[in-house]
């Protein structure tokens, strides 16, 4: 049974109503469910499937592929050489199928396209010169590899250049759709385990289908990810590598904003990592980017070469302070670090990395979901003559209006305190004199249980609950 995706799944299947030819390419994340989205949508019916081999060369990949060819009822007459080969006999099994729609699905189509394999000109040919020349033809390509997909065919400047009918980047899981999956499974969670598995799993289904109802969520992740057998121990290194060809320069990135709550520039993450500043870290960027590893902003009226990046993937946060320095190897690691301060100050900075995937909930709760907003963090330095200031999210709104976010994690009403109060006032105060701001700036909270109402609860004028972040 497939958990959510229901404008995904209608969106799949009206190319099946469609007067002409279809060519879709889906991508997404490692363990999204990319494939199973597919499979559901065409209820596992296709006229032609076949999955690339991974790590695989050219002579192997066009076995398997003319292995999939006679599995299916189409073998070829001739031996396959080349990819030009490979797609003629699809082709000419495809003509032999009876009239209606016809669904091919090409899954993991980067590992296809080895070195010196022309598979893409082979692609390009096959849909440009046959596909696009008939009415019954559902193409769906797929792949792990977001920036192969995108570099090679998203902005493919040649033959396949705007040939896409549509195009779907598949999300993660929001918190609703994970408590859905949650219940489908039987897993005894509450809304705040939930929050809590989200912290560390985001919303990657696949993540989610290994918990087991007999454990408990934090014996759960001690076993999926802590000791020598534990079964998502390698599951950073493999995360990377399927997504990157080259993921050196990718993780040297991630690996420097996991220490930077509000994110780094590009001269901040060069000074860090001590990469060279060239096309090789802007493309690293932009891919990291279009994957949902990291998000980029700017301050409204400043210059884009200020751009700030931003971690943004539970996972990868949880496996940098808690996995990198060895104590993945040890069983019981996350057990014991139930109470510790360690891990306190990590649930802070993964309860601000949900809220930053949750904009579209915090939005509604506030009512603004209409008005066009840019969301971004927002610092400014203290020198001698004055305090500096930082806001983790600050929702700039079309309506001359800020919202200022302060998000805090806690498992009962959050008591904001003297102090944290006039840091409240003191941050509004610094953002409305250093912007030179006319409008209105409303303090906003964001904690999973509310906010006590004590004195210092005047100085905020609005709360999002954690009620409120898992609204669909």
């Amino acid at each position: 049974m497939i958990i959510g995706r229901t404008k995904e799944i209608k969106r799949l299947q009206r190319t099946l109503s469609a007067e002409y030819s279809e060519f879709v390419a889906v991508y997404g994340r490692r363990r999204v469910g990319k494939t199973f989205l597919i499979k559901e949508a065409f209820d596992y019916k296709f006229a032609f499937q076949h999955s690339g081999i991974a790590h695989g060369n050219k002579r192997m990949q066009l076995e398997e592929f003319t292995n999939s060819l006679e599995r299916q009822g189409m073998k070829s007459r001739r031996k396959i050489k080349s990819w030009s080969d490979a797609f003629f006999s699809l082709e000419v099994g495809l003509e032999r199928l009876p009239e209606g729609k016809k669904v091919v699905f090409l899954d993991e189509l980067p590992w296809m396209d080895t070195a010196k394999s022309n598979f893409v000109s082979a692609l390009d040919h096959f849909w440009n010169g046959w596909c696009s020349f008939r009415k019954d033809i559902v193409l769906v390509v797929c792949g792990s590899a977001t920036s192969w997909i995108v570099g090679k065919i998203l902005k493919n400047r040649g033959g396949l250049h705007n040939r896409l009918t549509d195009q779907m980047h598949l999300q993660p899981f929001t918190l609703a759709e994970c408590e859905q999956m949650v219940h489908a499974k039987g897993l005894p969670l509450s809304r705040q385990q939930v929050l809590e598995g989200y912290m560390v799993l985001g919303g990657v289904p696949f993540y989610w289908e290994k918990l087991e109802k007999s454990q408990s969520l934090d014996q759960n992740i001690d076993r999926l990810f802590f000791g020598l057998d534990a079964p998502l121990f390698d599951e950073f290194d493999q995360l990377y590598a399927s997504l990157f060809k080259n993921p050196t320069m990718h993780t040297s990135i991630v690996t420097a904003l996991g220490e930077k709550k509000i994110g780094m520039t590009r001269e901040e993450i060069v000074s860090e990592t001590g990469l060279e500043n060239c096309g090789a870290l802007s493309l690293a960027l932009d891919e990291l980017e279009t994957c949902g590893f990291i998000r980029s902003y700017t301050v409204p009226g400043r210059r884009v070469k200020g751009s700030v990046y931003q971690l943004i993937d539970n996972f990868s946060l949880f496996y940098f302070k808690f996995m990198v320095h060895g104590a993945r190897v040890r069983s019981g690691s996350w057990l014991s670090k139930v109470a510790s301060q360690e891990r306190r100050v990590w649930n802070g900075l993964s309860f601000e990395l949900v809220c930053l995937e949750h904009i579209g909930q915090i939005k509604r709760a506030l009512g603004i979901a209409g008005i066009q907003t840019t969301e971004h963090a927002w610092r400014r330095k203290g020198t001698v003559d004055r305090e500096g200031a930082q806001i983790d999210l600050l929702i700039h709104r079309a309506d001359n209006a800020v919202n200022i976010c302060e998000m805090k994690y806690s498992t009962a009403a959050y008591e904001i305190s003297d102090a944290e109060g006039e840091k409240l006032r003191h941050r509004r105060e610094a953002y409305v004199e250093d912007e030179q701001f006319k409008g209105s700036a409303f303090v906003t909270m964001v904690s999973p249980y509310g906010v006590v109402q004590n004195a210092q609860w005047n100085n905020i004028q609005s709360e999002v609950t954690l009620e409120d972040l898992f609204q669909t």
